[in-house]
């Protein structure tokens, strides 16, 4: 009898593998297995008036690769052949298959974003306010006009990797960017007693000065966001109460203080939560989604697919084999492209 149950077993499991090939049941939809490359490769064709933008946390100025000439890294973004980019760490920091600093001298990032940039077909790039060694870099087909650097108010509002605001215009609408990488630490920026600060939840309450700091300079500051294009992007180290199905913390845990303010006080949406109401897709080599790309109303309507990216390159996050560093190839984060028709009317 338990013989014949245990072939039942069997006979379910590959159905089922059958049926849902490249992921899991969970109890509302199918999670994608971060594993596993994207099903539907995003191919560099696209219908006219598209803008692809293209956005990643590279870790360390895309340090699995320096040594590499960025060879691999140029290749994969040309594959897809986004119009803008968006790069979160975007400066050298350490060498080449190490974790011992680089000498500033030696640094080809960020000085030469614009010759890296060109090998991908980018004539245009700027950087973001920044006080330390991670800046956003911002590159594009198009002309960039950078509206505000910020990087916060001493002593109490400083925004520690900095931040920005740019226009780009498309298909004759101007379009917002904002890009940045909240503190990434369980305590406070500067804080005196660490383990103090983290356990009154310092880094959580900071994170969320920083995000209401940077909205406040941004897409707060405009009367007209309900008619403007407004896309924010980055490394937020928080994580979002759209996606407590997984997490399962309490109501009002401080984890969720930065998205909570972006939903509660912003216009913004949640591109990918908009795409895939019903799934959890990591950004990260774990469990857990701290990239976001968000944009207003009117920005979300033109949207016509938006994926964090698991293909050949991005798919697998791996640990550097030699030990030699905390660090990962091809980074820590996984990149999120999104397509926008700006064809489109209003």
């Amino acid at each position: 009898m338990n013989k014949n149950i245990d072939i039942l077993k069997t006979i379910i499991a590959v159905l089922l593998l059958c049926i849902f090939p490249s992921g899991k049941i969970n109890g509302k939809g199918i999670e994608k297995n971060p594993n596993t490359p994207t099903q539907n490769k995003l191919s560099a064709e696209r219908p006219a008036n598209t803008l692809r933008v293209l956005y990643w946390n590279i870790q360390n100025g895309m340090w699995s690769d320096q040594g590499n000439h960025y060879d691999n890294f140029v290749a994969w973004v040309k594959s897809y052949s986004p119009d803008v980019c968006i790069w979160c760490e975007a400066q050298t920091i350490y060498q080449t298959g190490t974790a011992d600093p680089c000498k500033a001298e030696d640094r080809y990032l960020v000085k030469n974003w614009g010759e890296l940039a060109a090998r991908y077909g980018h004539s245009y790039w700027t950087i973001s306010g920044h006080r330390d060694n991670y800046p956003q870099v911002i590159t594009s087909k198009y002309p960039i006009e950078k509206i505000v650097e910020i990087v916060g108010a001493e002593p109490d509002s400083i925004i520690s990797h900095g931040a920005g605001q740019y226009q780009i215009e498309f298909c004759g609408e101007k379009i917002n960017f904002v890009s940045l990488h909240t503190w990434p630490h369980a305590y406070a920026y500067r804080a005196k007693d660490r383990a103090a600060s983290k356990a009154e939840k310092g880094g959580d309450k900071y994170r969320r000065m920083e995000i209401t700091y940077i909205c406040s300079h941004t897409i707060n500051a405009s009367p007209h966001t309900d008619r403007e294009y407004w896309f924010m992007c980055g490394d937020f180290n928080a994580r979002s109460p759209k996606d407590n199905e997984v997490y399962k913390f309490e109501t009002g845990d401080s984890r969720f203080f930065v998205h909570d303010y972006i939903l509660q006080q912003t216009p913004y949406l949640d591109i990918i939560k908009e795409r895939y109401p019903d799934l959890f897709i990591s950004s990260t080599g774990g469990k857990s989604r701290i990239d976001f790309v968000y944009c207003t109303r009117p920005l979300l309507e033109k949207v016509i697919q938006a994926e964090i990216l698991r293909d050949d390159y991005t798919g697998n996050i791996v640990r550097d084999p030699q030990k030699l560093s905390n660090f990962y190839h091809p980074s820590d984060h996984r990149p999120i492209l999104v397509d926008f028709d700006m064809g489109k009317k209003k």
